[in-house]
């Protein structure tokens, strides 16, 4: 074997293994996804969109759990006010009472949201709540880098009203996540005490379309089993 065929060989190994990402959803339908407590046209797939009609409560998982990874995905709402968000390390059991599972949730709620939920005679909520809050939900603990409570805030309201796309960039590494909206990163959680399960997609109400939803693998960390959702068939 000549140098040059050697080195090529050895080249051409180590860009396959460098982290690059790979498509989570296809653009055609929903291989690779599990309905989990939803009805069956809940999520379907048109000219290369994820669609889901927001009813009833529930969430559509992964196949397979991540532990450190870049996600990209690109939302848009459809309706005043709607609600939606991904889920991150999640376990993907939902509460029968909420019909949500445990994890890091990803907000995304379309800008009207605080105008049409402020309850007579209150302050309203926050505008900074539907610009991509981090916080752990069912029994998952963080700690915020912006807090709001127990949530964390983004810094800077970048999102954009129901119509347009949004691109949310989530970097979560060993229990750190941070976020990126629109291209610039505005907030962030630490000390997850759940670092590893599966992605969900939220249905909470409200029509939202995904697309270009893609995932980067990195570097496993140091995660334990009680750091990590069970695994579902």
């Amino acid at each position: 074997m000549t140098k040059i065929l050697l080195f090529s060989l050895i080249f051409a190994a180590q860009l396959a293994a460098q982290p690059a990402f790979r498509d989570l959803f296809n653009g055609r339908d929903l291989t690779g996804w599990v309905n989990v407590n939803t009805d069956p046209d809940t999520w379907s797939v048109r000219d290369g969109k994820i669609i889901c009609k927001g009813l009833p409560i529930g969430v559509m998982r992964s196949e397979q759990q991540y532990e450190n990874f870049i996600l990209h995905v690109e939302w848009m709402h459809l309706e005043p006010g709607g609600n939606s968000g991904i889920f991150i390390w999640s376990d993907a059991n939902p509460n029968p009472k909420n019909r949500l599972p445990n994890g890091v949730e990803v907000q995304m709620l379309e800008l009207d949201w605080v105008k049409l939920n402020t309850r007579e005679g209150r302050d309203p909520p926050p505008i900074a709540y539907v610009h991509g809050e981090l916080f752990g939900v069912g029994g998952v603990k963080t700690v915020p880098d912006n807090p709001r409570g127990t949530r964390s805030k983004s810094i800077e309201n970048r999102c954009l009203p129901r119509g347009e796309w949004n691109t949310y960039t989530v970097v979560a590494v060993d229990g750190v996540v941070k976020l990126a909206v629109n291209g610039k990163f505005v907030n962030g959680i630490s000390q997850s005490t759940q670092k590893k399960g599966y992605i969900c997609l939220e249905s909470e109400g409200a029509e939202i379309h995904f697309r270009n939803i893609k995932i980067m693998e990195l570097p496993p960390g140091v995660t334990t089993q009680e750091q990590s959702a069970p695994l579902l068939p």
